[in-house]
């Protein structure tokens, strides 16, 4: 089982919570339930309502989106947080490929937390917002304007 002391440190590893100051992820820690998943388990299923992200601790899981092959995904790496912040279907399967520990945070709790906690919205905010940035940037490159033809 991990101790909360050992999830503080692990949520200061992962990008969504690098900015959090460390008083707030103690608090963060404690929503946190320790889950964990065999090979071929199902994580998130697409299609469905979601209400938790996962944090992976250990192992791997496979994305899925229409039973194809998105991307692999392991240790400090987070699934399911575009669910935790809207209440849209998920929109890819995850399944684990070897055994899995990772640690679930429901919305409820998130929100109740962020409701206490404004610094932690602004953080994970900044972080959202730097994605999107890439993103959007990854796409502009990959997708040069036809303006120019």
């Amino acid at each position: 089982m991990i101790s909360t002391v050992e999830k503080v440190l692990f949520l200061k590893t992962i990008d969504l919570f690098r900015a959090i100051p460390g008083e707030d992820l103690v608090r963060l820690a404690q929503i946190t339930e320790e889950i964990r998943f065999e090979p071929k388990d199902v994580l998130i299923t697409e299609g469905e309502m979601g209400d938790s992200l996962y944090l992976i601790a250990a192992g791997r899981v496979r994305v899925e989106k229409h039973g194809a092959l998105v991307i692999e995904l392991g240790a400090r790496e987070c699934v399911g947080e575009m669910a935790i912040l809207d209440s849209e279907p998920r929109s890819a399967t995850v399944k684990a490929i070897e055994p899995v520990t990772a640690l679930k945070i429901e919305r409820e709790d998130f929100y109740d937390l962020l409701h206490e906690k404004h610094e932690i919205a602004q953080a994970i905010i900044k972080v959202l917002t730097r994605r999107l940035r890439r993103t959007t940037e990854s796409a502009r490159v990959a997708w040069p304007s036809r303006s120019g033809e």
